[in-house]
């Protein structure tokens, strides 16, 4: 399961710019063969007096927590890779924007998650492309 928190000051996404984002990054997720269901996006509004970059203000700044679970990423370069293309993914809801963005992700171990009370099926095995198809966690 990914998990993505999108800190952000008041107003910075509209209804429709935010289901833009989580479609986005759904689908990020999804071209390497995760189930959409396993992609969570939380959108947090900070108040702009609550909101600091180096001890100031920053009322044009978003902050992105992401928690990685279903996959992990050992080889270095596809850690680049990827960090790479989600900052392409996210520049069109930031950068472009002129917005400041950092993220960071997160690697929690695998055997430490359930969904509805199941574990997560192996990667790869026939359960695992039963949920995708499905697009919900079965027993398995």
């Amino acid at each position: 399961m990914p998990l993505w928190h999108v800190y952000h000051p008041p107003g910075t996404y509209t209804p429709q710019q935010k289901k833009q984002l989580a479609d986005d990054i759904t689908g990020f997720y999804t071209g390497f063969g995760l189930p959409p269901f396993y992609v969570m996006t939380l959108f947090h509004e900070v108040a702009a007096d609550s909101f600091h970059v180096g001890g100031e203000p920053a009322p044009d700044a978003v902050r992105i927590v992401v928690e990685h679970i279903a996959r992990h990423m050992d080889d270095p370069d596809q850690r680049r890779r990827t960090r790479e293309r989600l900052s392409a993914l996210l520049a069109p809801h930031t950068k472009d924007r002129g917005l400041y963005c950092e993220f960071h992700i997160d690697e929690t171990p695998r055997d430490l998650w359930m969904i509805d009370g199941f574990a997560p099926p192996p990667t790869g095995s026939e359960a695992e492309e039963r949920w995708v198809k499905e697009n919900r966690p079965s027993a398995y």
